[in-house]
């Protein structure tokens, strides 16, 4: 494998690790907001193991929910599959 191909393809792979999530951002914060410490928010992005740890754990006392909110408004919340939730404004 030459320089060039090895570039390639680490380029490409932080393309896909940089892709946008197609879940909805509003969807996604309204979930957060509401529900967020019951781990919805989390089920919803596809995440479900993360999701029965915050439902078990009410959201870490709260501290897990407000964690997600700031990840989810900074643009740094991400799905299952690595893509980021962007706000869409």
């Amino acid at each position: 494998m030459t320089d060039t191909d090895e570039k390639a393809r680490w380029l490409n792979s932080l393309r896909q690790k940089g892709r946008d999530s197609e879940k909805n951002w509003w969807t996604t914060c309204v979930l957060s907001v509401f529900l967020g410490w019951l781990g919805a928010d989390r089920f919803y992005l596809e995440q479900p193991v993360m999701g029965i740890v915050k439902l078990c754990t009410v959201g870490a006392v709260g501290l897990w929910w407000l964690f997600d909110l700031v990840l989810l408004v900074t643009n740094n919340l991400r799905d299952a599959y690595g893509g980021v939730v962007r706000r869409p404004f």
